[in-house]
C-alpha cells in the first residue's frame, strides 16, 4: 500500500476516503486492537435505549438502522450511554466514553430510505426521539459481532447484530414540538429552525432529521446520521446568521479558551461583519498523524455570507456553538477558532465534543480582553503547544495589512 500523507488523513478523518482506499487503514487497525475486548452474550437483550439511534450510509435504497441498547440497563440509568451534553458537563474521560459505547449493543434493522414513516408506526422512531430512555426488548437473529466502530463525525458504535424483533415496552415521550413537527408539511430547513428556536436540543433534531421525520411529507427520506449531523449544524447556523444580520458589531476583541479530551480550543472574537476562520492543528502521533514528524495544519475560511473554502463537520459543530453565543448577545463579530489536537486524543469519538467544548468556553467571561492586536496574538501564542508562528501565519483575520488597519480604529492606537 502506498504511503498516505498525514495531511490527507487530517482532512479526511476516516470518512471522506480521500486516499482512495475502500476503508480507513488507521481505523481498521484500531478496531482490530480492541475487538477481543468486546462481548455481548445471548440472543435476547433487555435494556433501555438512551435514546440512541444511528442510520448507516451503505446499501441505498435499503439502509441499516442501528438501535443502541445497553444490555441490562433500564430506565434513566441508560441516558449516560448516549449523552454528549452530559459527558461534557461531567468531564468524562475518553476511556470512559469508549467504554460506555463498547458495552452497548447496536441492534440492526433494515429500512427503505423512502419509507421513514414505517419507523414511526413501529414506535422505534418515537423511542429515538423520546426525552427520556425507553425500555425495549430485542431478539437477535444471530450473535453480535464484537467490534467497535469509529469515525470523526458520529459517536463510537459497539457490537452489532441483526434484530429479529424489537419491542418498545415503555411509552416514548417526545418533546411536544417534535411530535407536532413530524406531521408538519414544510421544508426541513424551516422545521429545523422552528424546533431549535423552541428549545429542542440539537441532538434530538439531528436524530429526527436522520430518521426522515422532518420536511415535505412526500419528499422525506432517511438520511445517514453522519450527514444529518453536519446538515443540522449548517441549517441552524444559517438561521443564526440571518438573526444576526442587523446586529451591531462587538466593541472590542475578546479571547476564550477551552480544553477537553485532548483537544484545545482558542476562540478569538474581533469587531467585524461575521467572517469565520477555522485552523485545525494535529500534533504528530495523534490518531490521524501517526507517521508525521511535524504538526499538520488544516485551514478553512467562511465569509459573512456563508461561502466556505471547504466543508468540514468539525468546523460546522464549532461554528454553531460560536453563533449561538453571539446570538445570545445579539452581536456580530469576525471569529478565529483554533483547534489543537494533542496525542492524548487517541481515538475519534465524533464531533459532539467540539460543539460542547466551544459552547462551554463561550458561556463564561472572556479569558482576555486585549488592548491591541499584538497582545491578542501574544496570548494566543502562549496557549499553543505547537509552533505558533506557523499556525498564526495561516490566519487572514489575525494577519498584517488591511485587517490590522481596520482593527486600529477599535484599539485607539
Amino acid at each position: 500500500m502506498p504511503k498516505i500523507p498525514p495531511e490527507l488523513c487530517a482532512r479526511c478523518k476516516g470518512y471522506k476516503r480521500l486516499c482512495g482506499l475502500p476503508t480507513c487503514p488507521i481505523l481498521d487497525q484500531f478496531r482490530a486492537q480492541i475487538r477481543a475486548t468486546l462481548r455481548v452474550e445471548g440472543r435476547r437483550v433487555e435494556g433501555a435505549t438512551p435514546p440512541g439511534l444511528l442510520v448507516g450510509e451503505h446499501g441505498y435504497p435499503k439502509l441499516s438502522i442501528y438501535i443502541l441498547v445497553p444490555p441490562g440497563v433500564t430506565g434513566g440509568q441508560a441516558k449516560i450511554y448516549d449523552d454528549p451534553e452530559g459527558w461534557a458537563s461531567r468531564r468524562l474521560t475518553l476511556a470512559r466514553i469508549i467504554g460506555l459505547r463498547a458495552s452497548s449493543l447496536a441492534g440492526r434493522i433494515q429500512a427503505r430510505a423512502d419509507s421513514p414513516f414505517k419507523l414511526y408506526e413501529s414506535e422505534i422512531g418515537l423511542a429515538a426521539l423520546s426525552q427520556a430512555p425507553v425500555d425495549t426488548e430485542t431478539l437477535l437473529r444471530k450473535p453480535p459481532i464484537p467490534r467497535l466502530r469509529f469515525n470523526g463525525i458520529t459517536k463510537p458504535m459497539g457490537p452489532t447484530a441483526p434484530l429479529e424483533r424489537v419491542r418498545v415496552e415503555s411509552n416514548p415521550k417526545p418533546h411536544p414540538r417534535v411530535e407536532k413537527a413530524v406531521w408538519d408539511d414544510a421544508p426541513a430547513s424551516v422545521i429545523v429552525g422552528e424546533l431549535y428556536r423552541s428549545g429542542v436540543d440539537i441532538y434530538t433534531i439531528q436524530r429526527a432529521f436522520s430518521l426522515g421525520f422532518l420536511g415535505r411529507v412526500k419528499m422525506r427520506r432517511l438520511v445517514p446520521t453522519r450527514w444529518s449531523i453536519t446538515a443540522v449544524d449548517e441549517i441552524v447556523s444559517s438561521h443564526l446568521r440571518a438573526q444576526l444580520r442587523d446586529a451591531p458589531e462587538i466593541s472590542g476583541p475578546e479571547a476564550y479558551y477551552g480544553e477537553y479530551l485532548g483537544n484545545k480550543f482558542i476562540i478569538a472574537l474581533l469587531p467585524g461583519p461575521g467572517s469565520i476562520e477555522w485552523i485545525e492543528v494535529w500534533h504528530p502521533r495523534t490518531v490521524w498523524t501517526r507517521h508525521s514528524r511535524r504538526p499538520v495544519i488544516y485551514y478553512l475560511y467562511e465569509d459573512p455570507l456563508g461561502r466556505k473554502t471547504a466543508e468540514d463537520g468539525g468546523y460546522s459543530a464549532a461554528k454553531v456553538a460560536v453563533l449561538e453565543a453571539l446570538a445570545r448577545r445579539w452581536r456580530r463579530a469576525d471569529v478565529v477558532i483554533i483547534r489543537e489536537i494533542l496525542p492524548s486524543y487517541y481515538a475519534p469519538v465524533g464531533n459532539w465534543h467540539i460543539r460542547e467544548t466551544v459552547r462551554r468556553a463561550l458561556s463564561k467571561e472572556p479569558d482576555l480582553r486585549p488592548g491591541s492586536l499584538e497582545e491578542l496574538i501574544s496570548w494566543i501564542s502562549s496557549q499553543l503547544e505547537a509552533t505558533p508562528h506557523l499556525i498564526l501565519a495561516r490566519s487572514r483575520l489575525l494577519g498584517v495589512g488591511r485587517r490590522m488597519t481596520r482593527l486600529d480604529e477599535y484599539f485607539s492606537l
